[in-house]
């Protein structure tokens, strides 16, 4: 496999990652809330505030991975760079 397709895989399992962690941190805030709810009697605020709090999860993830990525990119340029000079 060649390296443009290599960076191109790794690239498309960082995305799915995350797409992925957004979904997910958003259905564990929604489950806790709910769960809350059921068990307070207080519904609808601890659902929609642990919604919230899952998606600002989701979101904080996003730009950690994005980050990341950005940084993992920005080393292997400069080792090609090196590479080539």
């Amino acid at each position: 496999m060649e390296e443009k397709d290599r960076k191109l895989m790794r690239m498309l399992g960082v995305l799915s990652t995350v797409g992925l962690t957004l979904v997910f941190a958003t259905v564990i805030g929604l489950f806790i809330g709910l769960k809350l709810d059921k068990w307070l009697g207080t519904s609808p605020w601890f659902t929609a505030v642990f919604v919230l709090f899952g998606i600002i999860a989701g979101f904080r993830n996003l730009f950690v991975y994005a980050r990341r990525s950005q940084k993992t990119l920005d080393e292997e340029e400069k080792e090609d760079k090196k590479e080539h000079d």
